[in-house]
């Protein structure tokens, strides 16, 4: 720029990278959006089969809150610059048939999915704030924030799923324990690819 000149370059939506580890911000918001992006798309599917019955707008209060933490990571995506998963278009999918397949086994089947995914979702920002304090918790204090906040609104979430009878769903176990599993390796391959 010629001397005097100002710089018409908006910087507002981008974070400055002097300091941080990108390599490790990079998998956090890449698994998140992933992780987020899947949960719309499971909650979609509920509301698909049982948005008209007397849990909907259970229902359809959590995937508000679901859609807010999309939103504010598709914000973080451009702040900090980082591609999605390659998988969007397989978790899109996978994550609507998780969502009406569940509900197919009713507002109990639907819960059960509830508190299967968002038990393995606050245990995974778990992680991941104690990865970010150990890093620098002054440093990621934004993104500290932010991952509490989700991990607090997927807690309720999960105690919404029992309190609305996830536990007497058939096979309650069974259906718990291959649905984390299956939340596990999304995360596993969302950090990565």
């Amino acid at each position: 720029l010629p001397a005097g000149a100002v710089s018409l370059r908006l910087r507002s939506t981008r974070v400055a990278a002097e300091g941080i580890n990108k390599p490790m911000i990079d998998r956090i918001i890449r698994v998140d959006h992933a992780g987020e992006y899947g949960a719309n798309r499971i909650y979609a599917g509920q509301m698909a089969v049982l948005g008209r019955s007397s849990v909907g707008p259970i229902i359809q209060q959590m995937w508000n809150q679901e859609k807010d933490h999309l939103k504010k990571f598709n914000e973080l995506m451009v702040a900090y610059r980082v591609r999605p998963t390659v998988l969007l278009p397989f978790w899109n999918v996978a994550g609507f048939v998780l969502g009406a397949g569940s509900a197919l086994l009713g507002k109990k089947g639907a819960m059960a999915c509830t508190v299967a995914v968002e038990e393995t979702i606050s245990d995974h920002y778990n992680s991941q704030i104690r990865t970010l304090i150990e890093e620098d918790p002054e440093k990621y204090k934004e993104l500290l924030q932010i991952i509490k906040q989700f991990r607090d609104d997927e807690r309720e979430h999960h105690d919404i799923g029992l309190e609305h009878d996830a536990e007497a769903a058939p096979a309650y176990s069974v259906l718990k324990m291959a649905i984390q599993l299956g939340c596990k390796v999304a995360i596993f391959l969302s950090e990565r690819i």
